[in-house]
Formats: C-alpha cells, structure tokens, sequence
C-alpha cells in the first residue's frame, strides 16, 4: 500500500477540524471513510498522528511536523491551480520577442502599452539583435514572434508587411533646409551629411539615387545605427536620411523632420515561426502591434501634409 493524495486530503482535513466528524463534514464524507483512511495512512507511513484524550483526537508531535510539509505542498498546488487559471485568462505566460535594436525603441514600446492594457501579467521578453543572428534565431524557432527590415521571410517561419512608409531627413536646429517642406535629392549638393554604415540596405539605394541624380553629399560621419546618426545632428554635424520610426522619434526630441520628393519605402515585417508552439497571447500582441504600425503611418502621413 502506498500513500496517497486522499489519505493526505484526510489527514489535512482532521487537523484542520480537530475531530474525525468534522474532518468528514469538510470532505464531504462519512466518519466511518474518515477513520478508515487515517488507520490506513497510518499504517503506511508507520507514524502515531493522533492520540485520543477523553473522547477526542488529539494531534501527536509527529503529525505537527508532518502537517508542515503538508501544507507546502498543497501551497504550492494552489499555486499551480491559479497559474492554470490565469494562463486561461491570459493574465499570465511569456512572450519571446526578437527584433532590431531599433524597433526595442520605436515600435515596441507603445505596442506594449496597448497590449499591456488588456493582458497584464504577461510578461513579454525582448531580443534586440542585428541580422544575420535575428534570423537565425527565427529559423531556430526559438521567439514567438519577430520584427525585421528584410522582406525576405526567414526558412520555417511566415511574415506579414507590418508596416511601410518613407525614409526621411533629419535635420539640426537652424538648418538652411528647414525651410523647405519637402526636398528634393538635389537639396543635398555639398551638404554635410552623416551617413549609415556602407554596407547597410537603405544606405545603398540611396547611393544609388543620388548617383543617378549627380549629387554630390559631404559625408562627414558613417555611423551603423540610425540613433547614432541622430545624435549627430543633433550636434550640428550635418543633415541624415535615416528610416521614418527614428525620425518620428528624433522630431519628438528637438530635431527637425522633412519629407523627400523621392520615394524611397521603409519596411518592417511581422515574423512567426511556423514550428514553435503558439502561445495564447501571440495573435493579441500583433494585433497591439498592428494598430500602433497604422497609428504611426497616419502620424507620419499627416506630417506630410
């Protein structure tokens, strides 16, 4: 014979009530049940729990210590019992988001706000990493979802067009080019710019227009990422074309924003591997998602004008 969950539901039950009636009240049960389970769980763990005094039980030192461990474990079932509740209600579980850096300070944060506001408890996990590694991770399915620029959908996963609008510039206080509201490649002929990392995507088509155009930039600075190329208008250094999430962000801390006569579209792509089990929370989180991307090619195309 062996100890079972019952024989300890008893045992917990009497020293709860102090007596077999009133253990059997709690249970739902007969005495004669009560008594026959205590005798049996007795017997299997060799242990004197109660002694009887005039009529009554009364608890043995042995059952005191035993009630202890007792009442840990049956804490800890309470616990996994609400656990399983709030995982039903979405108030509890773990989101693993990978994306670049960049998006771990535009995109996200109000997304999470919005989430937030309708699941909290969840707790969400972010990975800020560049490419190749953001993909690989992807391919190795081991994020719920990801957020990258390359419109390529990574092997085992499917995508989605998140979001899209144009690059734009930006430029430091009193700039002469502040005073054009949208302007044209030629606007940069031997203008001091500060320039993405040579082998960056958008850097190159760039190059591209602005070879097509015979326009010559200055560039004073290359720089990998598009918050280091704010901080550098920001220090009068020169005017950059960066990508519309960090320009909303730099108009919103003191930099002037202008739109570009070229259209030049800035993508992010929505990623979700195929092969990793979904979590509950994964569709309301690109939902969340989603609805900030709208809210802020709205914001940028009222910008426009």
């Amino acid at each position: 014979m062996k100890l079972t969950v019952r024989h300890i539901e008893v045992f917990r039950a009497i020293m709860a009530a102090g007596s077999v009636t009133g253990a059997a009240r709690l249970l739902f049960t007969s005495q004669p049940t009560v008594s026959r389970e205590l005798a049996r769980m007795e017997q299997v763990t060799g242990l004197n729990l109660f002694e009887r005094e005039g009529g009554r039980l009364v608890a043995t030192a042995q059952a005191h210590l035993l009630i202890e461990e007792v009442e840990r474990a049956f804490v800890g079932l309470e616990r996994i019992d609400r656990f399983a509740q709030a995982i039903r209600n979405f108030e509890q579980g773990r989101l693993a988001i990978t994306c670049l850096p960049l998006f771990s300070q535009t995109l996200l944060p109000k997304a999470c706000q919005r989430f937030q506001q309708q699941h909290r408890g969840v707790s969400v996990s972010i990975t800020a990493q560049e490419s190749p590694l953001l993909e690989e991770s992807l391919v190795a399915q081991q994020h719920d979802l990801g957020l990258t620029e390359i419109e390529q959908v990574p092997r085992g996963a499917v995508g989605e067009l998140l979001f899209s609008a144009d690059m734009v510039c930006v430029l430091p206080e009193g700039h002469p080019l502040q005073a054009r509201a949208v302007l044209d490649l030629s606007d940069f002929h031997e203008v001091d710019f500060i320039n993405l990392a040579s082998l960056d995507t958008y850097r190159q088509q760039l190059d591209q227009h602005f070879r097509a155009a015979g326009v010559n930039r200055r560039t004073v600075i290359e720089t990998t990422s598009a918050a280091s190329v704010c901080a550098m208008v920001r220090q009068g250094l020169g005017v950059a074309i960066i990508n519309p999430l960090s320009g909303l962000e730099a108009a919103h801390s003191g930099l002037a924003m202008r739109h570009l006569a070229l259209s030049v579209p800035y993508r992010v792509m929505l990623i979700q591997p195929e092969h990793r089990p979904a979590s509950a929370v994964v569709e309301p989180f690109c939902q969340a998602l989603r609805e900030q991307a709208r809210a802020l090619e709205t914001t940028l195309g009222t910008m426009r004008g």
